[in-house]
């Protein structure tokens, strides 16, 4: 330990960096830390596309593009119950495309071994709600590979896919929205797209980065969101945030299924004179922290809005780090919209923040 320590403490005097940011090397990958675009490969007219086909396009182009890729989960060689899988066992055959055991811990754990070696693993998780079981894996094992082995080793290139949040039906265990349990994890990066274009673009990133990923599925976007998708190679960096609608009064910051439910709050209060600007984050971990600090020096007003449960959720930290960057120019006490403090009922519209309620959320800022 002594010897150790003295490394580290010369490591530190050597290279010039205080030991907090020596502390934090190897966490990501270098190549990470630079928002990277890609360039469509083709001039092909855009199609219209759900969110699934969208999904299924993506997982199409990775497996085409590299013979390392491979997809695999429960019942994902048929398709996947929500059909994002669907006909690429049969195009790319059962040795890329194949399910596994019902075993989540197994999932991600067999993932993170095929990624430690050079592979490019996209392991499915079939809910979110069961996540759980591999939680381990993700944070003890996939999380702190690249940071515990000095930067030598890492599972970049791995990509846990999940379906998640409330679909209308799903009960306690089919409508969790779990993001907030990994956002505390070091090493790890998460997404949650909105629209089918996005979602395509970020997983396609996500497939390409070179540390571990968790991409999260809204459910009830697979066939609710639709519209015009590049059918050719696209990505989409991870930390930048989309301005959905610009505005002066008021910022809401959401994500995934809140983004369409902000959106339209947001039409409603401009009927009477209210102008809401709108930030989509696409990822959660990095988040675009510049443009949503920029969105509240200039409306001095901000909601998050999220399915998450309130105590503790994502909104939090948001709201934390606004209050940080802007605390001068709020004019008023942020404010949050979302899930209730409970286990996931089946009445959901009694538990989901809505468009009434987002509005109404809306409304009381601006009467500060």
């Amino acid at each position: 330990m002594r010897r150790w320590a003295s490394y580290t403490c010369f490591g530190a005097i050597t290279m010039r960096l205080p030991i907090p940011k020596l502390a934090e090397r190897h966490m990501h990958s270098p190549a990470s830390l630079t928002c990277r675009k890609g360039v469509p490969t083709s001039t092909t007219a855009a199609v219209e596309m759900t969110y699934f086909q969208a999904i299924n396009s993506a997982l199409d182009l990775s497996l085409l593009r590299d013979p390392k890729t491979v997809l695999f989960g429960e019942d994902v060689s048929f398709g996947g119950v929500f059909r994002c899988s669907l006909g690429l066992a049969k195009k790319y055959g059962s040795k890329r495309v194949f399910d596994s055991p019902l075993s989540e811990q197994g999932i991600v754990g067999f993932a993170i071994g095929m990624a430690a070696v050079g592979w490019k693993p996209i392991a499915e998780v079939q809910f979110a709600d069961y996540i759980f079981p591999a939680f381990d894996q993700i944070v003890n094992e996939a999380a702190k590979m690249r940071f515990r082995s000095g930067g030598q080793f890492s599972c970049g290139g791995l990509v846990v896919r999940s379906p998640c949040s409330a679909v209308g039906h799903g009960g306690l265990y089919h409508s969790q929205s779990v993001e907030g349990y990994f956002n505390h994890c070091a090493g790890v990066k998460i997404v949650m797209p909105s629209t089918p274009s996005e979602a395509k673009g970020l997983l396609l990133q996500c497939v390409e980065e070179e540390d571990p990923c968790i991409f999260f599925e809204p459910k009830l976007l697979y066939r609710s969101a639709v519209e015009l998708v590049e059918p050719s190679y696209y990505t989409i960096p991870l930390g930048t945030g989309r301005i959905v609608r610009e505005g002066k009064d008021v910022t809401i910051v959401t994500y995934g299924t809140q983004v369409a439910v902000a959106s339209k709050a947001a039409q409603r209060a401009e009927k009477e004179g209210i102008s809401v600007e709108v930030i989509d984050l696409r990822s959660l971990k990095p988040w675009d922290r510049e443009m949503v600090a920029q969105s509240v020096r200039k409306t001095g007003r901000v909601i998050v809005t999220h399915e998450a449960p309130k105590t503790s959720g994502f909104g939090a930290e948001l709201i934390s780090s606004i209050v940080e960057d802007c605390f001068l120019s709020l004019e008023a006490p942020p404010k949050r919209v979302c899930g209730l403090d409970t286990p996931h009922p089946l009445h959901e519209q009694l538990y989901l923040p809505n468009e009434a309620k987002v509005y109404e959320a809306v409304k009381e800022v601006i009467a500060f």
